[in-house]
């Protein structure tokens, strides 16, 4: 098994790659563990409420069990311009579209970010989540970018967006390592595109289904400090900002596992994939296989599966996350 610290998060990386340095442990054998899944739901109902800790990992699972999907009719509602004039077919690979200008382009990430931050969840997931947790002292990490853990009332001082916030702008500029709220910003653009707001103030497409794709020069976003372009709080490559309240979210994390890695302690891993398995996936994996009093439990769609060495400490729950989580609240 082969692994790579590459994409790991400065702050992140100083607190646990000693214990990352351990994954040689692993043979690369992976399980899908052991019982029942109705088994492991009354295990991992066990769990939650005996674990002196929880630290919960969220993957992009999670937010597409609260209905945050990327295509289909969310897209199409909102983008059936775009799709019509661009042949785009999702949200993701239409943020990598070449836009022929900077109006179109950003008319794009108005809507973009609007209905995937600024809007409810369609399913009370995150909801359920903070119910089976709220009274238990949990932290959490998470490479989604939507911000629905606030959304839900998680509180923000035990939450790590390791990857990014869709409501932060950050200048282009190398010096200037800042970031900037952007919902006045996207309401405004949203207006300017012609949306109108429905009986409960949420922008939707108007009945002549006539939308402007471009904004005008004057509402593009630019820096508030010094006037130059500004791009999305997003971790694409190495010129991501990481902000004052990015540290301070790194070093409250790297202090909780520091505070809990002897403990009884459950990583509770939901909906993460393989893209980028060494911010959440594999340190969990090392600090069970590490704390003989950890337990790891995986709730993934198809992707429910732990490395043979902790198959005995581990939990995995092949399911939609959604309906796993009201079996575990029931």
């Amino acid at each position: 098994m082969k692994h790579s610290y590459s994409d790991l998060p400065n702050g992140y990386l100083e607190s646990i790659q000693k214990g990352m340095d351990g994954l040689k442990a692993f043979r690369g054998s992976m399980s899908g563990g052991t019982g029942s899944k109705e088994e492991n739901i009354a295990r991992l109902k066990k769990e939650i409420a005996e674990a002196g800790a929880i630290v919960i990992g969220a993957g992009a699972g999670l937010s597409t069990a609260a209905g945050f999907i990327y295509n289909g009719p969310r897209f199409k509602r909102y983008f059936f311009d775009f799709a019509e004039t661009f042949g785009i077919t999702d949200m993701y690979s239409g943020g990598f579209y070449p836009f022929p200008d900077a109006g179109t382009r950003w008319a794009w990430w108005a809507r973009n970010i609007y209905i995937n931050r600024y809007v409810p969840a369609p399913k009370p997931v995150y909801e359920t989540l903070l119910a089976l947790v709220k009274d238990k002292d949990y932290f959490v990490i998470t490479t989604n970018v939507d911000h629905q853990f606030q959304r839900a009332g998680f509180d923000k001082k035990r939450l790590f967006y390791t990857q990014g916030d869709y409501g932060l702008f950050q200048s282009v500029d190398p010096k200037n390592q800042k970031t900037y709220d952007n919902e006045a910003w996207v309401m405004e653009a949203m207006a300017a595109q012609g949306f109108v707001r429905d009986e409960n103030g949420e922008f939707i497409v108007p009945k002549s289904r006539t939308l402007a794709m471009t904004l005008p020069m004057d509402l593009i976003p630019k820096c508030p400090d010094d006037g130059s372009d500004v791009t999305m709080n997003l971790r694409a490559d190495d010129s991501f900002v990481e902000d004052e309240g990015w540290h301070r979210a790194s070093a409250a994390y790297a202090d909780f596992l520091s505070g809990h890695a002897k403990g009884h302690v459950l990583y509770l891993e939901l909906g993460v994939g393989s893209n980028t398995p060494v911010i959440i996936k594999y340190p969990f994996w090392q600090m069970t296989y590490s704390n003989e009093k950890a337990r790891y439990a995986c709730v993934n769609f198809g992707e429910a599966c732990c490395p043979e060495e902790i198959e005995g400490r581990s939990l995995c729950v092949d399911g939609d996350i959604g309906d796993v989580l009201a079996l575990l609240q029931a």
